[in-house]
């Protein structure tokens, strides 16, 4: 498997390299479109000054004169077409046609670097060859010469050039280390972020990242270490919630087995069958009732529940929830009143039922006895005020904090028959209504529920 670091590397060499070759091609271009022709023409002015000098100075020792031109940095063939001399740095290719020299020898300018014929790359300025250079007629002592010119590019490379190439090198070497050494300070934190998410993956969510950067990884480190507290908290609620599922369903069923043995026995008198029998009912009823609201929850906590919304009268609603109760308060011996306005809501009615009926079996629950429950339903210009209130034993501060926290139980003396689930069922249907939930409450002046859901033509 290629790591990162190597592909960056790889990437790094192929990007100079890519740079290197089109800067090359560049170089090229420039230099056939723009420069070799100013070169040529240059240097054809060069070669005409020499002619003109010796036509005009005549030079007692012509040889003498090209010697000291080939020394300050000029290459120079001078031939009569019969025999020809050189003078400055050798040429490696001494190669030039007979017709080349006739041609000058009549009077006409050779442009030899102009037309030189390789054209792939910058080898005309480059290439020791005599049939790169510039040829000019000359005539001394009545005699025809051509002369070929050319600089001498060994000379012409001073220690200016030697130093800028060496810039150049240290550069590139300079560039490519530094390039390295960031590549390797950009792939630690991910090294680190990778190690850490296999540790993610064998669910050891206390992991956290050290990783203290201003810029992009950083910010990826803390959304990290943030989604870790997260998990950590996650696993924690999950593993609590399994606890609380598996004692809520333990206990009841051994209830039913140890009543369910004792109905074995045949002696069991006819009273005793019939208590032993209403509680076994009684925890089945649990049961099931715990059943359902964990199915509820469920269904409530996928993230793409899409509540099926209806208009429906929701104070008819309200009111039926109440009749579907009064036996309870009846026996409890509580008192009910209720305040509600006609009101037609567009809402999920088959949610928002079990928001009702886990608020008033509560409110019958947590009350005393002779107490009162008053219900209110009020329509505002955008929104539904719901106010469930009763008059019992109400709850503390701290109490109060965990209300909807699942399978808590504000006081288990009283709530054997509860599961926990109810409150935290009405805070996620009403929201999912896009509703709110708010709780009052104080120790033995009741508690107050108030639910504002929004109006949605």
């Amino acid at each position: 498997m290629k790591t990162l670091y190597s592909k960056f590397v790889m990437t790094t060499l192929l990007v100079m390299i890519g740079s290197l070759c089109i800067g090359f091609l560049a170089t090229n271009t420039y230099y056939h479109q723009v420069v070799k022709e100013k070169n040529d023409t240059k240097n054809v002015v060069i070669a005409q000054g020499i002619a003109q000098y010796i036509e005009t100075a005549k030079p007692e020792d012509l040889n003498n004169y090209f010697m000291t031109l080939g020394e300050i940095g000029y290459q120079i063939y001078v031939t009569t077409g019969e025999e020809g001399h050189f003078f400055g740095g050798d040429y490696r290719d001494k190669t030039l046609s007979e017709s080349v020299v006739k041609h000058v020898l009549n009077g006409e300018v050779y442009h030899g670097m102009r037309d030189f014929p390789k054209e792939t790359f910058v080898t005309g300025f480059f290439a020791n060859e005599l049939i790169n250079t510039i040829g000019v007629p000359f005539t001394y002592e009545n005699k025809s010469y051509a002369l070929f010119v050319r600089p001498d590019i060994r000379l012409l490379f001073s220690e200016v050039h030697t130093l800028l190439g060496g810039l150049m090198l240290v550069m590139i070497v300079l560039s490519l280390l530094a390039m390295l050494l960031f590549a390797k300070a950009l792939i630690r934190p991910i090294t680190k972020l990778t190690a850490a998410t296999q540790q993610l993956a064998h669910e050891k969510f206390d992991t956290v990242l050290d990783i203290d950067r201003n810029d992009e990884l950083g910010q990826l480190a803390t959304s990290f270490n943030i989604m870790t507290e997260k998990l950590q908290e996650n696993d924690r609620v999950r593993k609590e919630f399994i606890s609380n599922v598996s004692h809520d369903f333990q206990s009841p069923l051994l209830n039913i087995q140890g009543y369910v043995d004792l109905l074995k026995n045949p002696l069991l008198k006819e009273k005793e069958r019939r208590e032993y029998a209403a509680i076994i009912e009684l925890e089945t009823k649990r049961l099931s009732t715990l059943t359902k609201q964990l199915l509820l929850l469920t269904s409530l906590d996928q993230s793409t529940r899409i509540i099926k919304r209806e208009r429906y009268r929701l104070d008819e609603q309200l009111k039926e929830s109440v009749r579907k109760y009064r036996w309870q308060m009846e026996e409890a011996q509580l008192q009910i009143t209720y305040k509600m306005e006609q009101v037609i809501f567009n809402g999920d009615a088959g949610l928002l039922q079990n928001v009702w009926d886990n608020l008033l079996t509560n409110a019958i629950k947590y009350n005393v006895e002779g107490g009162q429950i008053h219900l209110d339903l009020q329509q505002k210009p955008a929104s539904l005020a719901i106010l469930v209130e009763d008059n019992g034993i109400g709850m503390t501060a701290d109490q109060l904090a965990k209300v909807y926290d699942r399978f808590y139980r504000a006081d288990t003396s009283r709530t054997k028959q509860g599961t926990g689930l109810g409150l935290a069922i009405v805070k996620q249907i009403v929201e999912l209504h896009g509703g709110t939930v708010h709780i009052e409450s104080a120790v033995n002046a009741g508690t107050k529920v108030y639910i504002d859901l929004p109006i949605l033509s």
